[in-house]
């Protein structure tokens, strides 16, 4: 985040602390629990937000190198992101053109083509059907026309995300709009990932995102955990477009008063979270990253859904000491979040 950024929003917070209050509304919102219950509702959520429009897929750091790749199986289409020869970055849906087979599972590295497990199909890193097996059994197929299904993907900040819809389109500068600067000041590209837990959850997916979104429940649902770092009941937040930016301070901003604005530092003493639309959060804790990608469950229940949690880190995590520093932050995030909030939801 940019300094001048950093100041103006501490000096909102430092009002906010002065009246011992956190940014509201003009007026309440009461939710009907449709949005949380209507099996058509989800439907519709399914088709819209999950299907037309970008979603975050995951980090650069997982498709750094020509030939690294990665599966997403989370969403409703299949997904396998490639770095080609060339260091292009592709995002094919995941299926063999021949019989609808997985090509590849999980991620990896060094990939020089991807081989169908069910009849032996080649295709390179671009997408283009090399072999067909057998080579004479399909009279007339045009391997030019046989290519993996391409999808729409965009690479911004060490941030990388698809539309799962073949033939829609992403407008890069739109998407991220008025966050892109401050985005590109995290230097998020250069981070490494430490570890990912996915979790399956008994309830809807929006209740997860709105978990995080209110400080409110530090107090008491966090007492053992986290609610001592931070000042009680105090947030702001800010859109931009479809997006949001969240920010709680924790206690040692008030050392910040009796410094000069030079030496300000917001990220060092609060925890800037971003709300990425639809359905991604996006959390910025100083000296790590932590990223929440959150979908419904595949099976059309409205109170179920997979959430995926990921531990990023500025550099890679290669000595013991590290390591157990990095297990430390991880073990905190399980037992705040999982244990604790999505326990209660």
């Amino acid at each position: 985040m940019e300094y001048r950024t950093q100041v103006a929003l501490l000096h909102r917070l430092f009002e906010l602390i002065d009246r011992d209050s956190t940014q509201l509304n003009d007026a309440c919102w009461q939710q009907s629990t449709e949005a949380y219950i209507c099996a058509t509702r989800l439907a519709w959520e399914r088709e819209y937000l999950f299907s037309q429009h970008p979603l975050l897929i995951t980090h650069g750091s997982h498709l750094a190198a020509p030939g690294d790749y990665i599966t997403d199986d989370l969403g409703f289409i299949p997904l396998l992101l490639v770095r080609d020869d060339e260091g292009q970055l592709h995002a094919f849906a995941n299926v063999c053109r021949h019989r609808g087979a997985r090509l590849a599972r999980g991620c990896g590295h060094d990939a020089k083509a991807f081989l169908c497990p069910y009849h032996g199909w080649c295709y390179d890193l671009k997408g283009h059907l090399r072999n067909l097996v057998p080579r004479d059994g399909f009279a007339g197929l045009q391997r030019r026309e046989q290519g993996l299904v391409r999808l729409p993907v965009i690479e911004r900040h060490g941030l990388i995300w698809v539309v799962p819809k073949v033939g829609a389109s992403i407008d890069e500068a739109r998407w991220v709009g008025a966050l892109d600067a401050e985005l590109a000041a995290y230097g998020f590209s250069g981070f490494s990932h430490f570890e990912t837990k996915v979790l399956h959850v008994r309830t809807n997916w929006k209740r997860v995102i709105e978990g995080f979104l209110e400080i409110w429940h530090f107090n008491v649902l966090h007492r053992q955990t986290i609610a001592s770092i931070f000042l009680p009941g105090i947030g702001l937040a800010d859109r931009f477009g479809p997006h949001m930016r969240v920010i709680y301070p924790r206690r040692s901003v008030l050392q910040l008063r009796g410094q000069p604005e030079s030496e300000w530092d917001l990220l060092k003493h609060s925890v800037v979270l971003y709300v990425l639309f639809p359905n991604t959060l996006v959390n910025g804790q100083g000296d790590h990253l932590e990223i929440w990608r959150v979908f419904p469950g595949k099976n059309g229940v409205p109170g179920e859904c997979v959430a995926e949690a990921s531990l990023y880190t500025p550099e890679p995590a290669q000595t013991d000491s590290a390591r157990d520093h990095w297990r430390r932050n991880m073990d905190l995030l399980i037992r705040t979040v999982v244990d604790e909030d999505l326990g209660m939801l």
